[in-house]
């Protein structure tokens, strides 16, 4: 459970981030996912993170600091909203210097749209972080848009998709910003992981 989360730095540069000290989760989708929606649930706060209308909306790496134990970071969506290719190409650097430069970070959040069929650009950005080594889980969002059974079907595609290309497979969560649906099991994860980070 989050008891207090606020907003602490937003940067362009990976360099200008706060002190590697604490273990470190980030948050990044395909714009339009419900990663401001998701956060918010997730630390109890409405306004948290600053939704919008207009996908694309998230463009710096921005800290928040929870219960003064540990970092969430929201990052730019990819597959951006409507943007000249210089920012674009600025946001694509900025991103992937910091999941490939940040020590600390503990693991990568990748938000996945449950309502539909597996998106190339969602599956080239695990393949992109697998190669990498950099340490990342699924969360599936929009969960209460549709049944539980169509739910499923589109999460077990994008495993199976996952599967056909490197064998192994992240851990996962399905999630609704609107009912908290993942809410506790998504929690518990990070806390582990947080605690294994002040035992190494």
């Amino acid at each position: 459970m989050i008891k207090q989360a606020k907003f602490l730095i937003s940067n362009t540069d990976y360099k200008k981030c706060p002190s590697p000290d604490k273990p470190e989760f980030a948050f990044i989708g395909r714009s339009n996912v419900g990663k401001s929606s998701l956060i918010n649930m997730l630390s109890n706060q409405k306004n948290l993170a600053k939704t919008s209308g207009t996908p694309g909306k998230t463009q710096l790496i921005n800290h928040f600091i929870i219960d003064n134990n540990w970092y969430l970071v929201d990052l730019p969506g990819y597959g951006f909203a409507k943007v000249s290719k210089v920012l674009k190409a600025e946001w694509d650097k900025m991103i992937r210097e910091y999941l490939t430069q940040r020590d600390n970070l503990e693991a990568v959040f990748i938000l996945i749209d449950s309502r539909l069929d597996p998106q190339k650009i969602d599956l080239e950005f695990t393949y992109w972080c697998a190669e990498r080594g950099i340490p990342f889980a699924l969360v599936f969002t929009k969960a209460d848009k549709q049944s539980v059974t169509k739910t499923k079907a589109n999460v077990d595609k994008f495993l199976g998709e996952m599967k056909t290309l490197y064998g192994d497979l992240p851990d996962h969560f399905v999630t609704s910003a609107e009912t908290g649906i993942g809410k506790e099991d998504l929690i518990a994860y990070i806390e582990e992981n947080v605690a294994e980070f002040y035992q190494k």
